[in-house]
């Protein structure tokens, strides 16, 4: 009973020295409600979903995910735009940027803005949503799960205790890249006319791993620089970089270098299309992995 004491007295001690700011707004007394709500949306999507779907026939989503789409890059940039604006397009210094936990107008509304990017993190669930209800359960990887499941919890913490300062560079890239990706998926959502716009989708993922490396080095740069800047965010917005990198990358390589190279080693049978069988099969990787016979890479049917 003494190490549980000693838990929950160290958990309870942990939760006091928050943010005094965020600590009556909602689901900021502590980390139970979005653990809980972020372990639904992965049964959800994983166990519940396809079981609901498993003798319907896919939702016509298709104007409900452009309007979400064009509203999550509204959004994106809304976020991109405030984060920049109180801080990172001048006012604060990418080198250390400690948190300031006072009253004044910039760094309150930072702390709003924080919360808000924490919010748009439960919203995004609705992209696995879409999947689910429309039988794309293929789209469902590893990769887009443990990403959206993750990010909620990941962030209610900066919120939580570091809703400013060098915590915020994390969402400042993350809405810029997000106002790239939701511009993407909302004109794949209007349709198939829309496709051969559409012959840069393998650098979405190329800018996203970028973001990654670019958070990596602006948060690993404290190991070397006295900042009064909380060191544990640092080795956890760190982590979550590489993390998310090496998911990212497993993504790109299986997605886009497995079936090229599966193409070029099967030259012959791209030379000999009276072989219904193999074309088929050439077919099948065009479609699911967006590559072209002519160019290198097309638009992956996502949508």
């Amino acid at each position: 009973m003494d190490l549980l004491d000693d838990v929950k007295n160290w958990y309870n001690h942990t939760l006091e020295n928050g943010d005094v700011r965020v600590q009556e707004w909602m689901f900021m007394q502590g980390p139970g409600p979005t653990i809980t709500i972020c372990l639904s949306y992965v049964y959800f999507v994983k166990v519940l979903g396809p079981l609901l779907m498993k003798n319907r026939e896919p939702y016509n989503l298709r104007w409900v995910m452009v309007l979400y789409n064009f509203f999550m890059v509204y959004a994106s940039i809304y976020l991109f735009l405030k984060l920049g604006f109180l801080g990172w397009f001048g006012k604060y210094d990418y080198r250390c940027q400690p948190v300031d936990y006072s009253d004044h107008p910039d760094a309150a509304e930072m702390t709003h803005v924080a919360w808000w990017y924490y919010v748009s993190k439960f919203v995004e669930f609705s992209d696995t949503i879409f999947f689910v209800l429309r039988k794309k359960f293929s789209h469902v990887s590893t990769l887009h799960v443990i990403h959206h499941g993750v990010m909620p919890v990941s962030v209610w913490w900066g919120v939580k205790f570091t809703p400013g300062g060098h915590s915020t560079f994390f969402a400042f890239i993350n809405s810029f890249v997000h106002i790239v990706m939701y511009i993407y998926y909302g004109i794949a959502a209007i349709g198939p006319h829309m496709y051969k716009y559409l012959w840069w989708k393998k650098y979405i993922t190329t800018i996203q791993m970028v973001q990654f490396v670019v958070i990596f080095v602006h948060s690993f740069q404290l190991l070397f620089r006295d900042c009064n800047y909380p060191k544990g965010f640092m080795w956890w917005i760190g982590f979550h970089a590489i993390l998310f990198w090496f998911l990212f990358w497993d993504f790109y390589k299986n997605t886009y270098k497995k079936p090229r190279s599966y193409l070029k080693k099967n030259k012959n049978i791209l030379s000999h299309k009276s072989l219904s069988t193999n074309n088929n099969r050439i077919n099948v990787l065009v479609q699911k992995y967006g590559i072209s016979l002519k160019n290198e890479t097309k638009l992956s049917k996502e949508a």
